[in-house]
């Protein structure tokens, strides 16, 4: 092991590239510290006491590596590049533009890429625009706490305008240049840039946690949890790796004098083909009703009513209902992403094209309903452990007298993911340039 990782610094290009990205890795958690200006020190410090208690918007704090808990210029985060490209990925089946240019390989790609950046640029600025709103006003508490009563944090206690402006221009710019630093690392450094940057995000706070956790409880309880975290790691590790292999067999055929085809080959499906898109698309759908409070108030009456049966319900992570909510919701989005990234028909017209066949499955529509079938069956398994493992710290948090479960939900779902594909990315570096690499 101590030899391969040695190997990764033998090879100049290969060393520059990880250099890179531990560079850019660094200016962005610095970033993470600095803070938008024009804000109330007091109504910081309130903020980041309210961000611990895991409430609706604590996606948003986790992409963002705590920037957004003291409301630094990456407080948005990466998640408005995030739901842009699942925006314009969803929309590549509903708009036939859009698939065509899905189709013209490097030429269409780019100008995908393009749109992507004017949506990003687009929900950074509503995104900015609320979070101004909500919290110079003093309304922001409702996101983090199920109390009524809890006291508002008001970050722009001068007013709004034109404090609020800078705010806005400040939060927008720094996802702009979040935005410019993943494509930039994903050019000149290794692996995906996006990912790595959610990675540093998501796994920057894993240390503090597991230290409060230690401070807080004895040793023979962090060791339990010590060793359920590693048990999950171990988890996450062979479902991500987990593979329906659907074999392809392609007929022989003779072009002149020479034979083509006749190997066999597979289709890989993934048993978590979506990832963390559906905890993404649950965590979104379950902040609508908090918003949909905040915008009709809470006076009297029925909206009253409503603003503390949501507050009750929907926005504590402790409520029983948040809990299967959270899991129906993402198991349907499990579904339903794959129903879009996956497509039997266009798959199976492909393997007819290239002269292949399923092995016992007629071409044609048979094997475009054995693709659906195999599609939908191992669907279930993998989004069922998903749900699982993203509400786990919520059962934890449930069941037993403990504040926080770091190493478990998104957390360990983004930590092994993006780690296998850059140890994968490291490995075939290292194969090409005849080294031993990681993976066995």
């Amino acid at each position: 092991m101590l030899s391969n990782l040695a190997n990764m610094f033998k090879v100049a290009d290969l060393r520059n590239k990880i250099l890179f990205t531990v560079g850019m890795v660094m200016l962005y958690r610095l970033g993470t510290f600095i803070r938008v200006p024009g804000i109330d020190d007091q109504a910081v410090r309130q903020l980041r006491e309210s961000a611990r208690q895991q409430g609706a918007l604590g996606f948003l704090n986790l992409f963002s590596g705590g920037a957004f808990s003291s409301f630094a210029i990456f407080a948005l985060g990466i998640m408005p590049y995030i739901t842009a490209s699942i925006i314009m990925q969803v929309l590549t089946v509903v708009i036939p533009k859009l698939e065509q240019w899905q189709q013209e390989g490097a030429v269409g790609q780019r100008k995908i890429t393009q749109w992507t950046r004017y949506v990003t640029m687009s929900i950074a600025l509503l995104q900015a625009a609320g979070l101004t709103f909500i919290f110079g006003q003093g309304r922001g508490s409702a996101f983090f706490t199920a109390s009524t009563t809890a006291p508002d944090i008001i970050l722009l206690p001068d007013g709004m305008w034109p404090r609020g402006l800078l705010v806005i221009m400040s939060l927008v710019a720094g996802t702009a240049l979040l935005m410019w630093m993943g494509e930039i690392m994903s050019q000149r450094g290794i692996g995906n840039g996006m990912s790595i940057l959610i990675f540093a995000s998501v796994v920057s706070s894993l240390p503090f946690s597991y230290y409060s956790l230690l401070q807080s409880k004895k040793w023979v309880v962090f060791a339990i949890l010590l060793g359920v975290s590693i048990a999950i790691l171990v988890a996450v590790v062979r479902v991500e790796l987990g593979q329906r292999r659907i074999p392809v067999q392609f007929a022989k055929r003779v072009v002149g004098r020479r034979m083509y085809g006749g190997q066999s080959t597979y289709i890989p499906l993934k048993v978590n083909q979506s990832g963390i898109i559906p905890i993404i698309f649950a965590s979104s759908v379950l902040l609508l009703p908090v918003l949909l409070t905040n915008v009709i108030g809470s006076d009297t009456g029925w909206r009253r009513s409503l603003t503390e049966w949501v507050d009750r319900n929907l926005v504590s992570s402790q409520g029983l209902l948040y809990i299967i909510t959270f899991a129906l919701l993402i198991i349907a989005f499990a579904y339903f992403y794959n129903s879009i990234a996956f497509d039997p028909m266009r798959q199976a017209d492909q393997i007819r094209r290239q002269g292949g066949f399923i092995p016992g499955i007629r071409p044609g529509p048979q094997t475009e309903a054995f693709l659906g079938k195999v599609v939908n069956r191992i669907t279930l398994p993998g989004a069922l452990f998903v749900a699982f493992i993203a509400i786990l710290p919520y059962i934890v948090l449930w069941i037993g007298d403990v504040q926080t479960f770091p190493f478990a939900g998104t957390t360990v779902l983004i930590a092994v993911g993006v780690a296998l594909e850059l140890m994968r990315q490291i490995d075939a570096q290292l194969m090409l340039r005849n080294y031993e690499g990681f993976l066995k």
